[in-house]
């Protein structure tokens, strides 16, 4: 976060001035006005400036990083930090070796981290955001895992005519499930439990 007062004749000629100075736009700070200022007996005598700070928050992108930084560290582990804005959220990429204790069991760990970091970079943050984390690339492979399962033991509740209920998973590997025989009218996909022990079914469609 960075903040700066300055004065001006008027209020928004000081503004102005510390706007320039952060190299900010105005709907991306804060405004407080210290001082109205006046122009004083005849616009001479006892005149006053106007008296401004304006306070630049950080980025999502610096509070993320800041955070993650942080955990790391405490954490013991190298990696870098990779941040880009996508559709609606921050996808964050970390990179390096042996970086397998940041994934866990199944994506575990990965998973109670980016619960956290969406949990403390929003507490920092006016306007709520959506973070994801990855770590080179796992969550891919796994969403390919994921596809690859879900169409074998689709081919087997066809085979046997028995429905297979899944291992306990989160709601984003649930969806692609789901979005994986969506289009298959011969499987029907549900949900059943209760978090965090919710299991895709898999059944033959009546």
């Amino acid at each position: 976060m960075k903040e700066i007062e300055t004065s001006g004749k008027t209020v928004e000629e000081a503004i102005e001035a510390a706007l320039r100075s952060l190299g900010a736009k105005r709907e991306e700070v804060e405004i407080y006005i210290l001082e109205e200022g006046s122009k004083g007996f005849l616009g001479l005598l006892g005149s006053r400036q106007a008296r401004v700070k304006v306070v630049l928050p950080d980025s999502p992108e610096e509070v993320i990083n800041d955070f993650l930084t942080k955990v790391l560290k405490a954490m013991h582990v190298a990696a870098g930090i990779e941040i880009r804005q996508r559709e609606g959220y921050y996808f964050v990429s970390f990179h390096g070796k042996d970086l397998g204790i940041l994934i866990g069991r199944r994506g575990d760990n990965l998973d109670a981290l980016q619960y956290l970091c969406n949990l403390a970079v929003n507490r920092v943050l006016k306007n709520k955001v959506k973070i994801v984390l990855d770590v080179e690339g796992y969550r891919k492979r796994r969403e390919q895992t994921l596809i690859n399962l879900a169409r074998r033991l689709s081919a087997r509740v066809k085979e046997t005519g028995k429905r297979v209920v899944l291992e306990p998973m989160n709601p984003q590997e649930r969806r692609v499930i789901h979005t994986a025989l969506q289009n298959d009218s011969e499987i029907l996909t549900f949900s059943e439990g209760q978090e965090p022990n919710r299991k895709v079914v898999i059944a033959l469609r009546h």
